[in-house]
C-alpha cells in the first residue's frame, strides 16, 4: 500500500508540466518593501502571571511612567506581578498612509507565564533610523491559555506572546516616489539566468521595443517607455500580468526528520544499478527470577534472558539507463520496495556515485 501511494503522489507531481506565472508573482520592485517597527512596551492588567520581582528592568519602567504621571514611588517597595515588560513589533507596508492600521505582535522579554488577558500601553514603534513611526495600544490576544495546579500543567499555543489586530496607527509615512521613476530594476526571488532573460524577451515584446535589459541572473532593469512617464504605476501593472515561465534547477531537497523527499522535474541521473535490501535486528530482554536451594547460604538474583532475531530481506538489482526522468526514477525506486526514509539513503548513495545530475539539499 505504501508503495501504491509512493507511486501515485510521483506520477501526479511528474506529469504535470512547467507552467507560466505572472511577472509579478516573480519579482520584487526595486525600492517598494516593507519596513520593519520595533518598541519596548509594557502589558497591564495580568492576573499573577507578569514578571516577577527579580525582573528589575520591569520594576524601573513602571516607576518611570509612574513618575511622567506625577506619582512617586520607591522602586525597592514596587511588587508587581500584574505586569510584564515586552518588545514590540510590526511591519510598515509600502505606500501606507497616516492614520491607517498596523497588526502588532507582542512578545515577553522577561520571566511573565503569560499574556493572556492584558493590555498594552502606548508603545511608540521606531524603525531602523530611530523614528517614530507608528504608535501601538490594545488588548493582547494569544489565541490560547496556560493552567497549572499541584500536579499538572495545561497549555494551548505559546502563552507569553499575543497579536494586536490592527493595534497600532501610523503616524510618518517612508516616502517612496515610484510615478518620477525613468528607470525599474525588478529582482527575481529565484536565481536563474534562463528565468531572467524570459522575463526580458517577454517586457520587449509587449512595450516593442529593447526596454528590458538583465543585469544579471537574479534582476533586470526596465526603461519606461515616453507613454508611460509620469504613470509608471501603470506600467508595473501591465508588465505585471506577462506570463512568464521560469525555469528550475534540478534540485533533490530532503527532510531527514520527517522522511520527505522532493524532488524537481529536471533531475535526471546516469546510468547506475541500484541494489536495495533492508536488515532488521529485533533484541527482547525477559529478566527470570532464579531462586537460592532451601536451606542455602544463596541469594535470589535476576538473570536477563536475551532473544535475538535477525532477518535481511533479498535485495532487488535495478539498471538505470543514461538520462533517466524522474518520473522512471521513482517508478525503479518503488520496484525496490523503497520507502521515503530509503529514497534518503538511496539518493545520497547516488550522488556520492556521481550518477545523480542534480543538486543534492539536506535540510
Amino acid at each position: 500500500m505504501r508503495k501504491g501511494i509512493l507511486l501515485l503522489i510521483s506520477v501526479l507531481l511528474f506529469s504535470v508540466t512547467a507552467q507560466a506565472a505572472r511577472l509579478k508573482d516573480l519579482v520584487n520592485v526595486e525600492g517598494v518593501r516593507v519596513n520593519k517597527l520595533i518598541g519596548y512596551g509594557i502589558v497591564v492588567g495580568l492576573q499573577g502571571t507578569g514578571d516577577g520581582a527579580q525582573t528589575q528592568f520591569t520594576v524601573q519602567s513602571v516607576v518611570n511612567m509612574l513618575e511622567r504621571f506625577g506619582v512617586h514611588v520607591d522602586k525597592n517597595q514596587v511588587k508587581l506581578k500584574n505586569v510584564a515588560a515586552v518588545m514590540v513589533t510590526a511591519e510598515l507596508p509600502p505606500f501606507v498612509r497616516a492614520g491607517q492600521r498596523l497588526d502588532v505582535t507582542v512578545s515577553s522579554i522577561g520571566d511573565a507565564k503569560s499574556l493572556q488577558g492584558g493590555t498594552l500601553l502606548l508603545t511608540p514603534l521606531r524603525g531602523p533610523d530611530g523614528e517614530v513611526y507608528a504608535l501601538a495600544q490594545g488588548p493582547v490576544s494569544i489565541g490560547g491559555f496556560a493552567a497549572a495546579g499541584a500536579g499538572a500543567t495545561a497549555q494551548k499555543n505559546h502563552p507569553t506572546v499575543g497579536k494586536i489586530p490592527s493595534g497600532a496607527i501610523v503616524e510618518k509615512e517612508v516616502p517612496v516616489s515610484i510615478n518620477a521613476k525613468n528607470t525599474l530594476r525588478l529582482s527575481f526571488r529565484e536565481t536563474d539566468f534562463t528565468t531572467v532573460s524570459r522575463a526580458c524577451d517577454a517586457i520587449n515584446a509587449f512595450l516593442n521595443g529593447p526596454y528590458a535589459t538583465p543585469v544579471d541572473g537574479r534582476s533586470l532593469v526596465v526603461r519606461v517607455p515616453k507613454a508611460y512617464h509620469g504613470n509608471v504605476v501603470k506600467l508595473l501593472a501591465d508588465i505585471g500580468d506577462l506570463a512568464v515561465e521560469p525555469d528550475a534547477p534540478a534540485r533533490v531537497v530532503i527532510d531527514e526528520r520527517t522522511g520527505t523527499v522532493v524532488m524537481g522535474e529536471n533531475v535526471r541521473i546516469s546510468k547506475v544499478a541500484i541494489a536495495h535490501g533492508n536488515l532488521s535486528v529485533q533484541i527482547k530482554e525477559t529478566p527470570q527470577v532464579i531462586q537460592p536451594p532451601p536451606f542455602s547460604q544463596g541469594q535470589t538474583v535476576v538473570v536477563p534472558q536475551t532473544e535475538l532475531k535477525v532477518k535481511e530481506e533479498k535485495a532487488r538489482l535495478v539498471v538505470l539507463e543514461e538520462g533517466v526522468s524522474i518520473g522512471e526514477l521513482v517508478r525503479a525506486l518503488n520496484a525496490v520496495g523503497a520507502t521515503p526514509r530509503d529514497l534518503i539513503a538511496i539518493f545520497q548513495a547516488i550522488k556520492r556515485a556521481g550518477a545523480l545530475q542534480a543538486e543534492l539539499v539536506i535540510m
